[in-house]
């Protein structure tokens, strides 16, 4: 109870990033004639929060907030992450995503992905002695970080230097993966691919459909009562990682439903801890 009193405060009181950087210095990829009028509070950015260097491991985590495509939930599945990631020595970057929109976008299928990229290649750019590289997405942030793992082979973004745009390790929490209707949030498939998507644009952004042996270690974290986004969504996943024979573990909440970021109030465990846990058995 007292770690979790400790998280609450630093919910209650979240610090401001020490750094800001823009994703891009020049032009936006896949930017539309009107984007930058429509960009005004979207811009691309990171979040920076190193590590102190007294206890810094080299390992970096960029993380991604959820908000069904169509906001960005940057503090509680944002900034209070970083914050407790600092705390144990990882350095975090917070993204802020374009949200896919015709408007400021030619194909608002893969804006979010572009950024997502752009911020592994300038993470790694900018800090060459990182050891790792990893990623923690919520909801929609975490379909966005599926998509990032899952189809890291195909560069969206300028990279002429071949920089590496594969994450080390992933932290999927009550993420959508899937854009079939069964299972998917429908708000999130239609900001993302559209009323009427194709098999193929589907097909593309299931993630449990794209996953191959190459795919980084996966921690996952849902509730069995998930009504917004079904558990079903990380099940199917952990079934297509089980087959190509990629590790991972699934923290499983029997209750909290959907968006609790790092507090489930209904449990007194913290997945956190186990994350962190799992995280240290990949060194």
């Amino acid at each position: 109870m007292k770690r979790i009193f400790m998280i609450l405060c630093s919910l209650i009181s979240l610090a401001k990033a020490q750094d800001v950087i823009n994703l891009y210095v020049d032009s936006i990829p896949n930017s539309t004639d009107k984007a930058q009028v429509n960009l005004e509070k979207n811009v691309p950015r990171l979040f920076a929060y190193p590590a102190d260097k007294s206890s810094a491991k080299n390992i970096a985590v960029l993380v991604i907030p959820g908000g069904g495509y169509s906001h960005i939930a940057m503090d509680h599945e944002g900034h209070a992450v970083a914050k407790e990631l600092v705390k144990n020595g990882y350095s975090a970057f917070v993204l802020q995503y374009r949200l896919p929109s015709p408007n400021i976008m030619r194909n608002k299928s893969i804006g979010p992905l572009q950024d997502a990229q752009r911020a592994v290649q300038l993470i790694r750019t900018l800090h060459p002695e990182l050891r790792k590289v990893g990623v923690v997405g919520f909801s929609a942030g975490g379909h966005l970080a599926s998509t990032l793992i899952t189809q890291f082979k195909k560069d969206y973004i300028a990279n002429s230097t071949h920089v590496s745009l594969r994450a080390d390790f992933a932290g999927l929490i009550y993420p959508v993966i899937s854009m079939n209707n069964d299972i998917t949030h429908r708000g999130s498939r239609i900001n993302l691919i559209g009323e009427n998507p194709s098999e193929d644009l589907v097909r593309s952004f299931s993630s449990e459909l794209q996953v191959s042996p190459e795919v980084c270690p996966v921690f996952f974290v849902h509730a069995k009562d998930d009504m917004a986004v079904p558990i079903e969504n990380s099940y199917r996943m952990i079934a297509a990682l089980d087959k190509a024979k990629v590790p991972n573990k699934l923290y499983v909440f029997e209750q909290g439903g959907h968006g609790f970021g790092l507090i489930n109030k209904t449990s007194d465990k913290l997945w956190f801890d186990a994350f962190l846990s799992w995280l240290a058995t990949l060194d």
